[in-house]
């Protein structure tokens, strides 16, 4: 998963192995997975994050993503969640692309959140999505 990540967000810093494992092994935590990519979430309490999610660029715009997704939502099904958020990166468009298609709605802004190495930081959108 770490190299999909690295691979995947190649201007910001990757999570190691190691950060990852302590996600998916945290409270609430969980991972979905294809050969190509991953979503790593949390669910607590009703509600669920999906606090990342990756492909690998060579396996982009083959539905990867959106597998992704719906696989993500039974999970959080699964674990009585209701409601999903995330982060995403403003310069993002086809991750945002994806996620509006895919049933997410934008909810908020936050301002220079993503540092970048080569650049000023970037903003996050919040979004959220109704999964029960």
């Amino acid at each position: 998963m770490a190299d999909i990540y690295a691979a995947a967000f190649p201007d910001g810093r990757a999570w190691s192995a190691l950060e990852l494992a302590g996600l998916v092994g945290g409270p609430g935590g969980f991972a979905v997975y294809t050969d190509a990519g991953f979503a790593v979430g949390r669910a607590i309490a009703g509600e669920a994050e999906l606090v990342t999610l990756a492909v690998a660029p060579e396996a982009r715009r083959r539905g990867e993503g959106r597998a992704l997704l719906a696989a993500f939502d039974r999970a959080v099904q699964d674990r009585d969640g209701e409601t999903a958020f995330l982060e995403v990166a403003a310069d993002n468009t086809a991750a945002i692309a994806l996620y509006l298609s895919a049933g997410w709605a934008e909810t908020g802004w936050r301002r220079g959140y993503y540092p970048r190495p080569a650049g000023a930081p970037v903003d996050a959108i919040l979004m959220t999505k109704r999964v029960a």
